[in-house]
């Protein structure tokens, strides 16, 4: 990060009505000066003769100086994309930018004033102004109201502060661009860096561990409201405390930075990821064939030793997926373990008499076939392409019994075949199941395609 050091010289202390007549700009890099610039301005008027007992700068000084649109360019090029710091640095700051807005220019840029720094720095002062801050420093300043004189002291207060106190510096700097929130151990120029576009996010420890794993929309933003927030109080302090660095991949979608959220959280196992780190009670739907030679469907919990027709994240997503069942084919709902007594002393037409052995099992049975044949079919093979990364990419994920098999990103030119010899295969993660299922209706007839049925 580099800093612009600047001091001016005006014709009096209204922006809007006054100009500058001098400006001095010195470069520091962190370190050391490595620039130095000053010149007189020609304001376009005249300069009060009590400035000129200040400053020394009189009408006749900037007769032959450039104005500040001549210099314009030169003075951009100085100040934009640097930290601008001065002595009361709203005062120069205001000067500056009301120029450069004469000049056509939007000038914007972080601001440190060393009166703000100087009070934390060194505290218990009488006076804060320049002349005294020197005087206790023993900085010397050779031309008093004059730009670089001035400059020049300033920059040598900055650079002694800087190195004392490193902290303070860049405290100042997110608290006055808006980014006090950012945890202590994210630099400005960190945050800066991270995109606006969406994907998974990694957040890291000292050591490098990830301890952490999201995906947003805008990973700048959801980063932001990690700290900024009133959401889950207790982890935005621990993460605040813990997290060293950041890093991220762009997926170019949602359904894209989901599905590698999943992948990854299941991959590396972070500290603070919880929610995603545990087993989900699954509800599955299961089907047998009893005694009788009746097909029978049960809804219970997912086992490891069990393998559903159907899966489901609660009973109640279970339970309507399964009267639709019963009332699309005919199904009764005593044999779908809904009731426990004969359906006839409920009421319900749609059993067709099974329950007093009315249907005979080979026709009841054909009934459910259809209803578990509907359920394969929608569980084939499915190759699923969406947005990538840039407009020329896509995504394209493969998809076994709707859980996420392989993926990858290829131009939007590539054929089918190089695309499934080049998917990246990935662990089975049971979450990417959900993920497809609550995406799969907003994706359009020829963003799906199947590929081989399920054997």
């Amino acid at each position: 990060m580099e800093y612009a050091i600047v001091d001016i010289e005006t014709t009096g202390g209204t922006a809007k009505n006054c100009g500058i007549t001098e400006i001095a700009i010195l470069i520091h890099d962190g370190n050391e000066i490595i620039a130095e610039f000053e010149t007189l301005i020609n304001p376009e008027q005249d300069i009060p003769i009590y400035i000129t007992g200040l400053t020394g700068i009189d009408n006749g000084m900037v007769h032959d100086a450039p104005t500040f649109d001549e210099l314009g360019e030169k003075l951009w090029s100085l100040l934009h994309g640097r930290v601008f710091v001065a002595h009361s640095v709203n005062f120069d700051y205001g000067f500056v930018r009301e120029s450069f807005a004469r000049f056509g220019r939007e000038f914007k840029a972080d601001k440190l004033c060393t009166v703000r720094l100087a009070r934390k720095v060194i505290p218990g002062l009488s006076s804060y102004s320049l002349g005294r801050i020197c005087e206790h420093r023993n900085i010397p300043i050779l031309a008093r109201h004059r730009a670089m004189g001035d400059a020049r002291a300033t920059a040598i207060l900055f650079d002694e502060m800087i190195k004392e106190r490193p902290e303070i510096i860049s405290a100042s700097l997110k608290k006055n661009s808006g980014e006090a929130f950012l945890p202590p151990n994210i630099s400005l120029s960190k945050f800066r860096q991270i995109p606006e576009k969406c994907g998974v996010y990694y957040m890291l420890n000292e050591r490098g561990k990830v301890i952490y794993v999201g995906k947003a929309i805008n990973i700048k933003e959801r980063f932001k409201n990690h700290f900024s927030g009133n959401l889950l109080p207790g982890l935005k302090q621990k993460l605040k405390s813990e997290v060293f660095d950041l890093k991220w991949e762009l997926t170019g979608s949602e359904m894209m930075a989901l599905l590698v959220e999943a992948l990854e959280i299941k991959r590396l196992w972070p500290k603070y990821n919880s929610a995603l780190k545990l087993p989900k009670t699954m509800w599955g739907l299961f089907q047998y064939t009893d005694g009788s030679g009746f097909i029978r469907f049960q809804i219970a919990k997912v086992t490891k030793h069990l393998r559903p027709l159907e899966s489901f994240l609660s009973s109640e997503e279970a339970h309507a997926f399964l009267k639709d069942g019963i009332k699309s084919f005919g199904l009764c709902p005593r044999l779908c373990g809904l009731r426990k007594a004969p359906c006839s002393e409920g009421g319900f037409l749609s059993c067709q008499g099974t329950c007093n052995s009315q249907l005979p099992p080979q026709e009841y049975s054909q009934n459910a076939k259809d209803f578990i044949n509907l359920i394969e079919e929608s569980k084939r093979e499915i190759l699923v392409k969406f947005k990538g990364r840039s407009d020329q990419e896509i995504a394209a994920c493969v998809f076994d019994r709707g859980v996420l098999k392989s993926y990858g990103y290829f131009s939007e030119m590539t054929e089918l075949e190089s695309i499934l010899e080049q998917l990246e295969p990935v662990p089975t993660v049971p979450e990417t199941f959900y993920i497809l299922k609550q995406f799969l209706p907003s994706l359009a007839p020829e963003q799906i395609q199947v590929l081989n049925p399920v054997s």
